[in-house]
């Protein structure tokens, strides 16, 4: 099973990246969040790595931390979590804000995932708990809970190109044109996209 890759960023789109390792290039399913979080084409990264094995494909997904692969794994867990919704939960609340949600009950919080009803969200918060099991003493403030952990890469926040970087992000989520451009329009062009990307979900969950 592969559990990490070391190489060279080759390409990256909304929710997938291309990365070389020893001369072979593996294409790897990640969140929007962490995809924009990697660098800039040509750097190093480091990504964390499940190998998920079906009948008819295997695929790898990455993340940026060790704690987002656990988290990732733990939602696999749960009964009618796929992948993609647990990327779809990944890309709205880092580790840290999600263990905090569940020990909060917020059943809001997890509505602001797509997908994500009210009924979902109740059962989620039961089956998470037991799956899930974060000291109290690790939580921290939710800006801290992506931006504080080691990324990939060279650890820089996507500046420039961020609200660019979000409108990928929000249509690799499935989001239209009218949605993304109603989210993004306020946002400034610069800063980290990671947080960016988390305003814009939130404007979107409030209707906005």
């Amino acid at each position: 099973m592969i559990g990490s890759l070391r190489g060279q960023l080759l390409d990256r789109g909304a929710s997938e990246i291309l990365v070389e390792v020893a001369g072979v290039g593996y294409r790897v399913i990640t969140a929007p969040t962490t995809t924009i979080e990697l660098g800039e084409l040509g750097d190093e990264v480091f990504v964390w790595t499940h190998h998920h094995v079906r009948e008819d494909a295997e695929t790898l997904y990455g993340f940026a931390t060790r704690e987002e692969r656990i988290t990732f794994e733990a939602l696999l867990g749960a009964h009618g979590v796929g992948p993609a919704l647990a990327l779809a939960i990944l890309s709205v609340h880092a580790p840290v804000e999600l263990s905090r949600i569940l020990l909060e009950d917020d059943v809001a919080a997890l509505c602001l995932v797509p997908g994500v009803g009210k009924k979902t969200a109740a059962r989620l918060l039961v089956e998470l708990k037991s799956r899930l099991d974060i000291p109290d003493s690790e939580l921290t403030p939710a800006v801290a809970g992506r931006n504080g952990s080691v990324s990939a890469g060279n650890g820089a926040a996507v500046a420039g190109g961020a609200r660019a970087d979000v409108r990928a992000a929000l249509a690799g989520l499935g989001y239209t044109a009218d949605e993304i451009r109603s989210a993004t329009a306020e946002l400034p062009g610069e800063g980290d996209a990671a947080e960016l990307l988390r305003a814009a979900l939130s404007h979107l969950a409030r209707g906005g």
